[in-house]
C-alpha cells in the first residue's frame, strides 16, 4: 500500500468517528494556541515597555542622591540630600560625552483653578528638560531660561491636569491664573499627551521653573534627580563615567569610599527590562506547551482505543496481504493527520486569543513566524511520538489472533 492509499484509509477513518476525533484534537488545539497567545503577548508587553522606556528621552542618564543612612539604619535608594543645583555646571562640564542636563525637583500639591480642584505632581526644572525627556508643547511655550533666571511663577501642564481643572483637555487654559499649594501661577504652556509609563502618568504633571520650586513650593534646594543626554547612544557609558569622576571631585569623595549619587543608564534599565519580560514570556510559553504533551498522551489514548476496536480490521487486512509496515503507516498517519488539523486550528485560535488578550490590556500583541512554526512543529512531532506505539501495537498483531477477536 503506498502513501497515498495510507493517507485515505486513514481520513476515512478519521471521518467515521468526527466527534472522537474532535475531542483528540482538542488538546493540541488548545496547546497550540495558547502556545502562540502567551508568545505573541509576551512580545507585545517587550515592545510596549521598550517603547516606554525610549520614551523617557533620548540617550538618558538619570542621577539621583544616594542612600540616607540614620542611626545605622539605610533608607532607600534616593533618600539622601545629596544634590544641588551647584551640580549642574560641573555635570555638564565633566566632558564631550554629556550633551544637555536638566534638574528634576518634585512635589506633590494641590492645585485649583476657580471650581476646579485636583491633585498632582509639580516638576521643578529647567529649559533643557522638554528637549531631554521629549517632553513636546501643544500650545503655549515651555520652560524658559528667563523663567528660571528671574524665579517666575509661570506653568506648563499636562492635559490631564487641564481635564481635571476645567472639565475638557482642550480647553483654553493659557494666560489663566492657577494655585499650587495657594501660590498663583500663570499658565503659559500645555503640553502634548504622552500617555502613562509605568506607575506614572506623564500627562498628569505640571512644570514650573526649578528655582520658582525650591522657593515657594518645595522649601529646600536639593534635586531629586538630574537627567543627563548623552552625545550619543555610542557614547552612554563615556558619558556615566564622565558625570561619576565629575560628582566625586565635586563631593570630596575618596577613592575606595562608596558614592553618595548613583546613576542609572538608560540602555541598561531597558537590557533589563528585556531580560525579565523575555524570561516571563518563555516561562508562560513553556507551561502552555504542557497542554500539547497531554494533548499528545490524549492521542496515544485514543489510538490505541482505535486500535483495540479495529482488531478486526487489522487481522483481515493482514489475511489478505497487508504487511506490517502497511498497518503501521496508516494508524501513525492517523495520529500525525490529528496532530496537523489539532495545530492548524490552534494557531487561528492563538492569533484571536492573542489580539482580544492584547486589545483588553492595551499591547500590540506580534505573533512571529518562528513561534508559529515552533508550536506547529511541535504538534506535528507530539502526533508522530505518541502515535508510534499504538501503531507499531496494531503492526505487531498476529492475523489469527485478530480474525479470532470478537
Amino acid at each position: 500500500m503506498n502513501f497515498l492509499e495510507s493517507l485515505r484509509v486513514s481520513l476515512r477513518a478519521l471521518k467515521a468517528n468526527k466527534l472522537r476525533s474532535m475531542l483528540t484534537m482538542l488538546g493540541i488545539i488548545i496547546g497550540v494556541g495558547a502556545v502562540i497567545a502567551m508568545v505573541a503577548i509576551g512580545n507585545g508587553a517587550s515592545a510596549s515597555i521598550t517603547s516606554q522606556i525610549q520614551g523617557l528621552g533620548s540617550n538618558l542618564l538619570i542621577v539621583s542622591p544616594g542612600q540616607s543612612n540614620s542611626g545605622g539604619v539605610k533608607g532607600g535608594a534616593g533618600s539622601a540630600n545629596t544634590l544641588k543645583m551647584e551640580d549642574l555646571p560641573k555635570i555638564q562640564a565633566a566632558g564631550s560625552a554629556v550633551k544637555a542636563v536638566a534638574p528634576s525637583a518634585n512635589k506633590n500639591v494641590q492645585v485649583v483653578y476657580g471650581s476646579g480642584n485636583t491633585s498632582t505632581n509639580v516638576t521643578g526644572t529647567t529649559a533643557e528638560y522638554a528637549e531631554i525627556r521629549n517632553v513636546n508643547v501643544e500650545r503655549g511655550h515651555f520652560l524658559t531660561q528667563q523663567d528660571v533666571d528671574g524665579s517666575a511663577r509661570v506653568a506648563v501642564l499636562g492635559p490631564t491636569v487641564v481635564e481635571n481643572l476645567m472639565g475638557s483637555s482642550t480647553a483654553n487654559v493659557i494666560g489663566k491664573t492657577i494655585k499650587l499649594n495657594n501660590v498663583p501661577f500663570q499658565v503659559v504652556g500645555v503640553t502634548a499627551s504622552q500617555g502613562s509609563s509605568g506607575v506614572m502618568n506623564n500627562d498628569d504633571m505640571i512644570f514650573v521653573p526649578i528655582t520658582t520650586a525650591q522657593m515657594r513650593l518645595i522649601g529646600n534646594k536639593y534635586l531629586r534627580q538630574v537627567f543627563v543626554e548623552a552625545a550619543s547612544a555610542d557614547m552612554m557609558q563615556t558619558a556615566q563615567e564622565e558625570i561619576t569622576t565629575a560628582l566625586q571631585k565635586a563631593h570630596h569623595i575618596r577613592a575606595g569610599k562608596p558614592d553618595d549619587f548613583s546613576i542609572m543608564n538608560q540602555a541598561d534599565i531597558l537590557a533589563t527590562m528585556q531580560g525579565v519580560t523575555q524570561t516571563m514570556t518563555m516561562l508562560l510559553g513553556g507551561i502552555a506547551a504542557i497542554s500539547l504533551l497531554v494533548g499528545g498522551i490524549g492521542i496515544m489514548n485514543i489510538m490505541l482505543v482505535s486500535v483495540t476496536e479495529r482488531t478486526r480490521e487489522i487481522g483481515i487486512r493482514k489475511a489478505i496481504g497487508a504487511k506490517g509496515r502497511d498497518i503501521l503507516s496508516q494508524f501513525l498517519i492517523e495520529a500525525v493527520v490529528l496532530s496537523i488539523l489539532g495545530g492548524g486550528i490552534g494557531i487561528a485560535f492563538g492569533w484571536l486569543g492573542s489580539n482580544l488578550v492584547g486589545k483588553a490590556l492595551k499591547l500590540n500583541a506580534s505573533m512571529t513566524v518562528s513561534s508559529v512554526l515552533m508550536a506547529f512543529g511541535f504538534s506535528a512531532a507530539i502526533g508522530i511520538i505518541f502515535g508510534v506505539f499504538p501503531a507499531r501495537k496494531a503492526a505487531a498483531m498476529d492475523p489469527i489472533e485478530a480474525l479470532r477477536y470478537e
